[in-house]
């Protein structure tokens, strides 16, 4: 195809009103589409960040969404030192180590945790009684996440 042509073509295009134009002519083919542009005549394609929003719009507030508000538990949480599966005994025929209510020492085992096939004894930091159980047997636990109250 003549060069000539396909400058012809292109001016015909940039002056009509289409957005897409091909041509298809024995060994050649040309396709010539039209970016459409916004209002400030910026195609929508190559947008600036002046024209798109900094944020996203925020939702419009509805008492229903409020979420309640958590207060931390009282007395003294102990928390997952590592991530793994958090377990209540050394096997499922055995008694958990501890339950609700119970008195432990400082050093007392609370529970497993395996990580990487090793299991990992989670002592007591102090003396008190268990208050809640916060992870479940068998669940992933997280670095930093609570596992009991003792008060």
């Amino acid at each position: 195809m003549d060069i000539k042509k396909i400058k012809a073509i292109f001016d015909m295009v940039a002056d009509a009103n289409v957005s897409e134009v091909e041509i298809c002519e024995a060994d050649s083919k040309i396709r010539i589409v039209k970016f459409q542009t916004s209002q400030g005549g910026v195609p929508t394609a190559f947008a600036t960040p002046e024209t798109m929003p900094l944020m996203p719009p925020k939702p419009a507030f509805k008492e229903d969404m409020m979420l309640p508000v958590v207060s931390p538990p009282a007395g003294f949480v102990v928390i997952s030192p590592m991530v793994g599966t958090f377990y209540r005994a050394v096997n499922v025929q055995s008694e958990p180590f501890v339950t609700m209510g119970s008195v432990v020492k400082a050093k007392d085992v609370l529970c497993i945790i395996e990580a990487m096939k090793i299991f990992n004894e989670i002592n007591s930091d102090r003396d008190g009684t268990i208050t809640q159980i916060l992870a479940e047997n068998g669940a992933t636990v997280e670095f930093g996440q609570p596992l009991f109250v003792i008060e």
